[in-house]
């Protein structure tokens, strides 16, 4: 798996009031941090406590880019379980497409499409299914779809499945001993059949 920092835009990509530029990987605290200028104009981000928002600006060199609050999460307390931070800037598609430049340009690479998601399952953040719950919300149209997207990616059908696991299992295990040991079981009730759930 590749460990290097990503970034990428995690809003729609249309003009709005506020757009995030999400940045992932050992690197991406002291990548922000080389851009961002608290309200004094200081480097300040690598001293900021895990899961905080700040205000400050995006600096390109000694310009000023934008003004911004920068969310900072520190591994393992993130949704891919890496360091993260999270630059919540202006809307406009101009704006975001330029902080996006200005991370790349300081080390960070574009994250491919699910990079984020796919790193949360494979650094055990979450299951296939949780991970097949969030696109299911982000594709959801109505609100069934979206409750059903939701319940999965908190993880309810892989608790299901693994309900239904355990009990096929002590299922198997008394039908085999009924096979090996007929004249010892006869009497004995084999464990009800498990129910599916709707």
């Amino acid at each position: 798996m590749r460990t290097d920092t990503i970034a990428a835009i995690a809003t729609a990509m249309s003009n709005s009031g506020i757009g995030i530029i999400r940045v992932s990987g050992g690197e991406s605290i002291k990548i922000v941090d080389s851009i961002y200028r608290d309200k004094n104009h200081k480097k300040v981000l690598m001293n900021f406590k895990s899961n905080t928002i700040h205000y400050g600006f995006i600096f390109d060199g000694e310009e000023i880019v934008d003004e911004v609050m920068v969310s900072v999460m520190k591994k393992p307390n993130s949704f891919t379980t890496e360091d993260t931070v999270e630059i919540n800037c202006h809307g406009g598609i101009l704006i975001m497409n330029r902080i996006l430049e200005i991370v790349i340009k300081n080390g960070a690479r574009m994250a491919d499409p699910g990079e984020f998601t796919k790193r949360a399952f494979l650094n055990g953040k979450l299951k296939l299914s949780d991970a097949e719950g969030v696109i299911d919300m982000i594709n959801a149209d109505s609100a069934a779809a979206l409750r059903a997207g939701f319940r999965q990616m908190q993880g309810y059908l892989a608790k299901d499945v693994g309900t239904l696991e355990s009990e096929l299992i002590n299922l198997i295990a008394a039908l085999e001993a009924s096979l090996d040991y007929p004249e010892e079981t006869e009497d004995e009730v084999l464990p009800e059949i498990p129910k599916i759930k709707n």
